[in-house]
């Protein structure tokens, strides 16, 4: 599998850096191409104190192994993602922008995050969007609307407690275990849903 991994800037760097780790250590994903926003290069510097660069991105700063990580600059039209015949299996935006979302949504391709997205859309690809916004306006949900009809998949940095989660990792995890089994990457990063439930006791 070949997959796209694109950074904006919506708070949540940890969940861009924790699928990134996931998805190098996995033997069902051959190449990673990244592609960072400016925002999403910001994001990293405020939120993991990490100063990467564009162009050329050392993610072993975050802890991740880069040799299946081919990295391209956000205004890069020219670079593979940016044409279908590339043919990257997915692609997932993680944190996505509103701003980002909106781009998706409306076909705008000012950039190869954009422009890649629309590829992935025309050429019936998975695109998985994983917005982190609160609360949403009425113009971000009509937004979301509209790329899920385009084909888009939306999954909400939105972790659930059901697993009792004790740490911040395992709230990161839950998440990228979600976007994980949508893009078809077998991963078990945090316990799943078992019915019945070892605390469920049913009412007579």
């Amino acid at each position: 599998m070949r997959v796209i991994v694109a950074v904006t800037g919506a708070s949540g760097a940890l969940y861009a850096q924790r699928l990134l780790q996931v998805l190098t250590q996995s033997e069902q994903v051959k190449e990673i191409a990244f592609i960072m926003s400016e925002q999403g290069r910001m994001l990293f510097a405020h939120e993991l104190g990490v100063n990467l660069s564009l162009r050329r991105p050392d993610l072993s700063l975050l802890g991740i192994n880069t040799t299946k990580v081919v990295p391209f600059h956000p205004k890069d039209l020219t670079a593979p993602p940016a044409s279908g015949s590339a043919r990257y299996d997915a692609m997932v935006i993680i944190p996505c922008s509103a701003h980002t979302l909106a781009k998706v949504a409306h076909g705008l391709a000012d950039d190869l995050i954009g422009r890649a997205a629309q590829v992935m859309l025309k050429e019936r690809r998975k695109l998985i969007l994983v917005p982190r916004e609160t609360p949403l306006s009425v113009i971000t949900l009509r937004n979301m609307l509209a790329a899920a009809e385009a084909g888009a998949i939306i999954v909400d940095a939105n972790p659930g407690f059901y697993h009792l989660p004790t740490t911040v990792q395992e709230l990161v995890d839950f998440v990228v275990q979600r976007v994980c089994d949508h893009l078809g990457v077998t991963v078990e990063l945090v316990p799943r849903w078992e019915l019945p439930p070892k605390w469920f006791v049913r009412q007579a």
